[in-house]
């Protein structure tokens, strides 16, 4: 999460900065080859996440055997190398193919779809095959994370007390939430229609699966940590009295939406 953002961020700040768009040849191409890197490990780490889960949860006596410290570390190690091939791949096809269309770029930082605008002719579809390629493993990935948690729920659902449900959902429920919103923002910016493309709508889709996902990641599964909760639920209490204070103030008392407000959250920290 920390490398992906570093990769786009801290560059666009400096533009901002300096009032300016421009970036080398040589650092297009490093950027563009570390965010493919990092968020094509990440995904692949998620999917290992997902099989880790799926043990912990419907094979439990087994879970030593399969999630040993040597295994992970195999497991860790393919997915950092297959990132790192999936990247190189994708930067040097990227890069040797030539551009006629100008040097401008219309994003916040480099991004294959952009630069392959600025492509001659056909020259662009090896490219473009290789996306398509890449979508095809990640919806593999998709597709084996989608079973290993129907399996998760199905076995969930057998337990017969409450405590253990909320100890598995504890440990689903985050892993979850970041592969939902990590698939959903990188499968709609490549695969949205051309269409509805635009410069606006293509900025927004950017942040979406390039920023907001490795922002979210840390408070997702920092969630879990009681200490947050408890701090967090203190916050929305302050706010919520604040709130009542106000609007006794003014005269116009909304004691029945503050206390729905305080009541919803705390239902979500539990």
């Amino acid at each position: 999460d920390l490398g992906t953002i570093s990769t786009t961020v801290p560059k666009s700040m400096a533009n901002s900065l300096w009032d300016t768009r421009a970036i080398s040849y040589s650092g297009c191409a490093a950027q563009i080859f570390s965010f493919f890197f990092f968020i094509s490990a990440e995904y692949y780490l998620l999917t290992v996440m997902a099989y880790d889960r799926y043990v912990a949860i419907c094979r439990p006596l087994h879970y030593g055997t399969l999630m040993g410290s040597t295994a992970c570390v195999k497991m860790a190690a393919v997915a950092w190398v297959s990132g790192f091939l999936h990247a190189l791949l994708h930067t040097a096809n990227t890069f040797s193919i030539p551009l006629c269309q100008g040097n401008t770029v219309d994003q916040f930082f480099c991004e294959i779809p952009q630069i392959l605008k600025l492509s001659c002719s056909d020259s662009y579809l090896g490219e473009v095959g290789l996306l398509v390629v890449s979508v095809c493993l990640s919806f593999g990935c998709f597709i084996f994370i989608v079973l290993s948690y129907v399996q998760i729920f199905t076995a969930v659902l057998r337990i017969p007390s409450e405590q253990g449900w909320h100890k598995a959902f504890s440990m689903c429920l985050p892993h979850l939430a970041v592969v939902s919103l990590f698939i959903s923002t990188g499968f709609f910016a490549y695969l949205k229609p051309p269409s509805i493309s635009s410069p606006a709508l293509d900025l927004v889709v950017a942040v979406l699966y390039s920023v907001v996902p490795p922002a979210m990641n840390p408070l997702i599964y920092s969630m879990r940590n009681r200490e947050l909760k408890a701090a967090l639920k203190k916050l929305i209490q302050l706010l919520v009295v604040q709130q009542q204070q106000a609007a006794h103030l003014s005269s116009q008392p909304t004691p029945s939406l503050s206390q729905t407000t305080l009541v919803l959250w705390e239902f979500c920290l539990q």
